[in-house]
């Protein structure tokens, strides 16, 4: 049963043409048979390994959709999850830096959807006390006593890390200072710096003695470091999805392959175990992983991520390095617009309407419909076809008691509300719309 607030936040959504950001364990359809082989790789990473997925699909077959879907799956299993848009200006995959930063603005947990990075060291230093206490030999009364202690055991827990990133320690050292001081400017101060954010000012660097930004490889350590926090929180460990990577097939030719060979390593110092409690997912089209212009060009990223898609999908092996998303036909695409009705009608007044005028056939009439504007392309209908469905159809059965879909509503598709990838399948109207290469 839905709470009204995620009821209300995934029909909003979907009514904007997006992916909720939660609830999506109520619209998975087509994809619950990887639950079993992720819920695994889960338990090894908690576990204490690292662990590295690729999912593949075509535009609009739901890459988004798979990577939110399993960071709420992982949240309810004590992980904390991140997800990171690459993009050649703002995120390059190739510099570390720039990830690390988006990975911790968009840090969430089960009670932090996004900017969770100080709910967790907040929460570690406050770990770090409960554990002091527990030795016995600390009176609860004596504040000096207890602050020494506690960073005493902070270094103990980041000894590993601070040989190669010294600046985290000290950083959380400041940190810690300025909150035993009630200084609470600088100590957001640190933590911004501490997250990779640029223009700090230089005050809140001498605070903690470091100078500067962090650079690829610093971030590389504090990544490491973060993850030591999370597992000494309690935390399983941390899943990162990376979406769009097959944005680097667009890119200038050395940020491609300064973005590939990224990716190539952080699946090399996954596998010799740099990162304990890392669970990384990228998704990319079928063309980026075998395309010229993607993980070919660089064979020994295409050795590791290589699968044989040769079989029928129906035998695809959901344990194996890189999975295929189904797509969606118009069976999946009817059941899935059958839930959304669902959901917006335990929500409504007049649930028992709703369901009657929108039943399991229109829906599927309209299905059939959306998917014909686009040129009979399932896969790429979904995100249209959810967006009509809530905006056209149910909003207006919601509002107005004398209206009836099949006798009020005429399926109409403007080309300014479509993608480029809608655009491109759309079917053509008329002889006019078809172009011609003379």
């Amino acid at each position: 049963m839905l709470s009204p607030h995620r009821r209300s936040a995934i029909i909003d959504a979907l009514r904007r043409g997006t992916v909720p950001r939660s609830g999506l364990d109520v619209l998975a359809v087509g994809i619950e048979r990887f639950a079993p082989a992720l819920d695994e790789e889960l338990d090894g990473v908690a576990a204490g390994r690292g662990g590295f997925k690729a999912v593949r699909g075509e535009y609009g077959s739901g890459k988004t959709f798979f990577g939110r879907w399993l960071q709420e799956r992982a949240r309810s299993r004590g992980f904390a999850t991140s997800e990171v848009q690459i993009s050649e200006t703002e995120t390059p995959l190739h510099r570390m830096e720039t990830v690390y930063r988006r990975l911790t603005e968009r840090l969430a947990t089960q009670d932090a959807s996004e900017g969770a990075l100080r709910n967790v060291v907040d929460g570690w230093f406050y770990t770090l006390e409960e554990d002091v206490l527990a030795e016995g030999g600390i009176d609860p009364a004596d504040a000096g006593a207890l602050v020494a202690r506690t960073d005493a055991l902070m270094e103990q827990r980041l000894a590993a890390v601070t040989r190669q990133a010294p600046a985290f320690s000290a950083v959380l050292r400041a940190y810690r200072r300025a909150l035993v001081q009630e200084d609470q400017g600088l100590a957001d101060g640190l933590l911004g710096w501490l997250g990779g954010q640029p223009n700090i000012a230089a005050s809140v660097k001498r605070a903690a003695g470091i100078k500067g930004e962090i650079d690829h490889f610093g971030a590389t350590n504090f990544l490491a470091g973060l993850l030591t926090i999370l597992r000494d929180s309690g935390y399983a460990g941390l899943l990162l999805v990376l979406d769009e990577v097959e944005t680097l097939q667009r890119m200038r030719a050395d940020t491609r392959e300064k973005g590939l060979n990224a990716l190539r390593q952080l699946v090399d110092e996954i596998d010799a175990g740099r990162f304990p409690g890392l669970f990384v997912v990228t998704t990319g089209t079928p063309a980026f992983f075998d395309g010229p212009q993607g993980v070919q060009r660089l064979p020994p990223l295409s050795q590791r991520l290589h699968v044989d898609f040769a079989t029928e999908a129906r035998f695809d092996n959901p344990r194996a390095v890189q999975v295929r998303l189904p797509g969606f036909d118009l069976d999946l695409l009817g059941r899935l617009g059958a839930k959304v009705r669902d959901i917006y009608a335990e929500g409504a007044g007049n649930g028992e309407r709703l369901r009657r005028l929108a039943d399991d056939a229109y829906v599927a009439d309209l299905a059939k419909a959306v998917t014909g504007q686009l040129g009979g392309k399932v896969g790429i209908a979904p995100r249209l076809f959810l967006k009509k469905l809530v905006g056209d159809v149910l909003d207006r059965i919601d509002q107005f008691a004398d209206f009836d879909p099949r006798r009020h509503y005429a399926l109409t598709v403007a080309p300014a509300e479509m993608t480029v990838a809608e655009r491109a399948g759309a079917a053509a109207a008329s002889v006019d719309d078809v172009e011609l290469d003379l």
